[in-house]
């Protein structure tokens, strides 16, 4: 699916500099350990994802094959996860659409200048990404596979880049345990989205993005297998779901981490 995507990434841009979401200096290098400021709860959240995935896939994959990964941080942003893969002695290339400076890959600039070379910047869609396939170990959808627009085709361009025994993983994506609560939570966006985001909001919501995840889309989508690496979040994000049903309120997202290998 071609949609011009232009718009969209400026508007986006915007919206991210109103939330407070540049992060420069030694700030950005330490992410997602921020410790001061609005967003240090959300951020103490995707902590213990990116922790899962250094544990659950990265660290496995390295001893399994005996040396530094090359990893495709897809939707990569800042740069932050490809900036402590290198700090890991790994090599990454990280890919957004979005080159802005506030947490687009112009922000991701400062990291690539001190990465000796192993952080590579690559503007550009994961639905047709710019690398030669099997050239890479794992490819990581970094808070990212919910704005896909045709599952099918990501996911095909992912398997395609990373070589056979290699990974793909999914990570900060929401999952639901039912479609239907995946469609509410659409719905409830819409619905509030001129009060969210003002007057940018028909633009963020003009793309057509699958906006969350269920087993079955994933299984729909192609012939991977998938399995689900639990996250332990703080207890106040675990107990979501039973404060949600307390309220009446549809059950919230998971966003655990889903490991696949390439065959």
């Amino acid at each position: 699916m071609s949609v011009d995507l232009t718009g969209f990434a400026a508007e986006y841009a915007r919206h991210r500099a109103a939330e407070g979401r540049g992060h420069a200096g030694d700030e950005l290098m330490a992410l997602p350990y921020l410790r001061t400021g609005p967003l240090v709860r959300q951020w103490g959240v995707r902590v213990r994802s990116f922790e899962a995935l250094m544990r659950d896939v990265v660290q496995p994959l390295t001893a399994r094959q005996g040396r530094p990964l090359v990893v495709l941080d897809l939707g990569a942003g800042n740069g932050w996860l490809s900036w402590r893969l290198v700090r890991e002695g790994h090599s990454a290339i990280a890919l957004d659409i979005r080159e802005d400076d506030v947490d687009g890959l112009g922000a991701a600039h400062a990291l690539a200048a001190r990465s000796a070379g192993r952080m590579r910047l690559c503007p550009g869609s994961f639905d047709a990404i710019p690398l030669a396939s099997a050239s890479v170990d794992l490819a990581v959808f970094n808070a990212a596979l919910h704005y896909a627009l045709d599952l099918s085709t990501v996911l095909a361009e992912a398997a395609r880049v990373v070589r056979p025994g290699g990974r793909l993983a999914i990570v900060d994506s929401p999952f639901y345990a039912r479609e239907a609560d995946g469609l509410a939570m659409v719905a409830e966006k819409k619905a509030g989205a001129a009060q969210r985001f003002g007057d940018g909001a028909s633009v963020l919501l003009a793309p057509p993005f699958i906006e969350f995840l269920t087993q079955e889309r994933l299984a729909l989508a192609s012939a991977l297998a998938w399995r689900r690496n639990r996250v332990l979040y703080p207890l106040w994000y675990e107990a979501r779901p039973l404060v949600a049903r307390l309220q009446g309120r549809r059950p919230p997202s998971r966003f655990d981490v889903w490991v696949s290998v390439r065959p």
